[in-house]
């Protein structure tokens, strides 16, 4: 009888063949992710224009996506063993997919904003399954191969996502301009969905008996709406009675959470991670950092079109010694430097993100708008050092002190962390950036820098609360 442990047989090669067809369409619903995350970055202006949208649009168009993201992230693993992760594989491809013709065709900034929220909702549904339908169908060596690879192609879509915007919005297929920075991922849905149906294997061991808190993912979801919608509203049309109540239930809700995590039966975080002094200043480092990184990449795309007056793709050629840092840096520290430094490594990931920013700052002030992109490419490049060293770094530290029974929980809300905090760092300095564009753009570039560089000093004192030390063994 031919068996899977017989060398060289056929079915031997077919599941091999099989488990790299599985890794094929894992990595290609995480690149998806990662590349409609970062295209708003270097599309936002050319899109509001054309739509009308003005800067309520500018700051919408990523952390609508990041929000939605964030808040189900969690809830979308629970949903995968409740109900099978094969079933919310499919369902979270076809919504992607869906959601993303949606927004490709929409013809107000209304039907965009609506498509983006559902983009990243139904992406909260498909990324999770991944992990967990290869951790079920990989053998032990399958699995080390599919981790190898995972950096560098989300590394890669990092990069393609702004770059595939710009010189798509360039040159303006068939006249649509930006349109199809979103309808090109039709075309890959469905390569996906065809590819799931054929490969994934059935849902025999789903749990039905796994509790899902919806009223916890609720409140978190009304919280980050309601300090999303006051910090953009307020930022937009003035600080009237609206943006502040907005902030105020935000606020609320959040307590709310908070107490709820605390006392319910099944939590969305266990409460032991809550009291692990290494994991929470993590999660805080990373919450702060991450708020600053991301919100400073969406203003340096802004600056360089609106302020320099460079076109889509040139500011996504002008931004690529930025992302090549941040990809050379991030394979650096999962090539042994973590393990070897520890969180000593994000305190040089932040140090040098503060130099390159101060660069960048200097250039500023002395040439203002007048600075070129190649003036300004070895600025770019320290600072994707930066942020490539510390982003890699915080989750993996943060984990040192965690158990192995809480590393799935743990690894769950950094990823909806970094969500929600890139949703909160493009609000919030885009918000900044455009108050102070009233006094002119170089000025508006400097006060963003400065608020950055401020912000992302205040995390370097919480650094110390983390292990010194990442886990010396892998979580499972």
């Amino acid at each position: 009888m031919t068996t899977l442990t017989e060398p060289g047989t056929v079915t031997t090669r077919r599941s091999s063949r099989l488990m790299w067809a599985i890794l094929g369409l894992v990595l290609l619903a995480d690149a998806l992710d990662v590349i409609d995350a970062t295209v708003t970055n270097i599309a936002a202006p050319t899109i509001a224009g054309e739509l009308n949208g003005g800067e309520s649009l500018i700051k919408w168009l990523g952390p609508a996506y990041m929000l939605a993201m964030g808040v189900l992230l969690v809830v979308g693993g629970r949903l995968g063993d409740k109900f099978g992760q094969r079933r919310l594989f499919l369902i979270g491809m076809g919504g992607f997919t869906l959601a993303s013709a949606i927004a490709g065709f929409s013809p107000d900034p209304a039907l965009l904003i609506a498509a983006r929220v559902a983009q990243g909702a139904f992406g909260a549904l498909l990324i999770p399954q991944g992990m967990a339908i290869m951790t079920k169908a990989f053998d032990r060596a399958m699995l080390a191969k599919a981790f190898g690879l995972f950096g560098v192609v989300l590394s890669l879509s990092s990069v393609a996502g702004p770059v595939l915007a710009g010189f798509l919005i360039s040159a303006d297929v068939f006249g649509l301009s930006w349109r199809p920075i979103f309808l090109i991922n039709i075309i890959l849905g469905v390569i996906g969905l065809i590819m799931a149906v054929k490969i994934l294997p059935r849902d025999d061991d789903a749990d039905r008996s796994t509790v899902v808190d919806v009223w916890a993912s609720g409140l978190l979801g009304v919280s980050m709406l309601g300090l999303l919608y006051g910090l953009i509203e307020g930022s937009t049309n003035g600080w009237g009675v609206i943006p502040i109540v907005s902030i105020a239930v935000g606020v609320l809700s959040f307590a709310a959470f908070a107490h709820r995590q605390r006392t319910a039966t099944h939590p969305l975080i266990k409460p032991s991670l809550l009291r692990n002094r290494g994991f929470t200043s993590g999660l805080l480092v990373c919450l702060v950092a991450v708020a600053a990184g991301t919100g400073l990449l969406f203003v340096l795309s802004l600056f360089l079109q609106v302020g320099l007056h460079a076109s889509a793709r040139d500011t996504s050629l002008g931004l690529v010694p930025l992302t090549l840092g941040l990809v050379a840096a991030g394979f650096a520290a999962m090539g042994g430097l973590v393990a070897k430094l520890g969180r000593r490594l994000v305190v040089i990931g932040l140090t040098v993100d503060l130099v390159g920013c101060g660069w960048v700052l200097a250039l500023v002030a002395y040439s203002g708008t007048n600075v070129s992109l190649w003036a300004l490419a070895p600025a770019f490049f320290v600072i994707g050092v930066g942020i490539g060293l510390s982003f890699a770094t915080i989750p993996v530290v943060a984990l040192g002190d965690a158990k192995p029974d809480e590393a799935g929980s743990a690894s769950g809300s950094f990823s909806s962390i970094q969500q929600l905090a890139s949703a909160i760092g493009s609000a919030a300095v885009t918000s900044i950036f455009f108050q102070a564009a009233t006094s002119g753009l170089d000025h508006a570039m400097k006060v963003s820098l400065i608020v950055v560089l401020g912000v992302t000093a205040l995390s370097l004192p919480i650094v110390a609360l983390m292990p010194r030390k990442a886990p010396s063994e892998p979580q499972q």
